[in-house]
């Protein structure tokens, strides 16, 4: 397995991937569109040579918070790691971005997402109703990330809250093993 920085040439084993998922499917377009973004930073991990897990880590300008977007691992290769190296990968990217902390959205009723992102430290801090394209509300969790010298970056107040970064939607339900997405879908190891 190698994990590694998404390229254009890339879109099409992306948009692949996104057909494991019955619905909130990032477009084409919106890959295209993140991968040229200097804001947007999408990884993925290869085994033999496909493709078979990404993530998609948004950033704004004037804050120190990343928000992951969108985690996905092919349903035939969860359960081996896959998730947890992304999204740790994705975590050490955003503090060398100088983020301090990590947000994302998930469906209430994604147990394993949920399960896998509280493992990984993050707490639930808000419910967003209607957050999803079909209407669906959302929990926000959000992790407080390590600095470079390894010390927490703690603050005195709870974390901020941001307007929706992209216009994209929402994680899968009932996928077996789920894991990260904001506005998107959740699967995992």
């Amino acid at each position: 397995m190698r994990l590694r920085q998404a390229r254009l040439a890339d879109l099409d084993a992306l948009v692949r991937l996104e057909q494991s998922f019955p619905s909130d499917r990032l477009s084409r377009a919106s890959f295209r569109h993140l991968l040229r973004r200097g804001r947007a930073q999408i990884r993925v991990c290869e085994d033999d040579g496909v493709i078979v897990g990404n993530t998609v880590v948004l950033y704004r300008r004037g804050t120190d918070t990343a928000r992951c977007y969108s985690l996905v691992v092919h349903p035939d290769h969860r359960r081996r790691g896959i998730a947890r190296a992304l999204l740790q990968h994705a975590e050490a990217a955003a503090v060398m971005r100088g983020c301090r902390e990590m947000r994302l959205e998930v469906r209430p009723d994604n147990r394993a997402a949920i399960g896998f992102y509280r493992e990984n430290g993050y707490e639930t801090t808000e419910k967003i109703a209607g957050f999803y394209e079909d209407g669906a509300d959302a929990f926000r969790m959000c992790k407080r990330l390590a600095s470079v010298t390894g010390k927490s970056s703690a603050r005195s107040r709870p974390p901020r809250k941001h307007a929706r970064d992209a216009h994209v939607a929402g994680p899968a339900t009932g996928t077996p093993a789920a894991a990260p997405g904001s506005r998107r879908k959740s699967a995992a190891e």
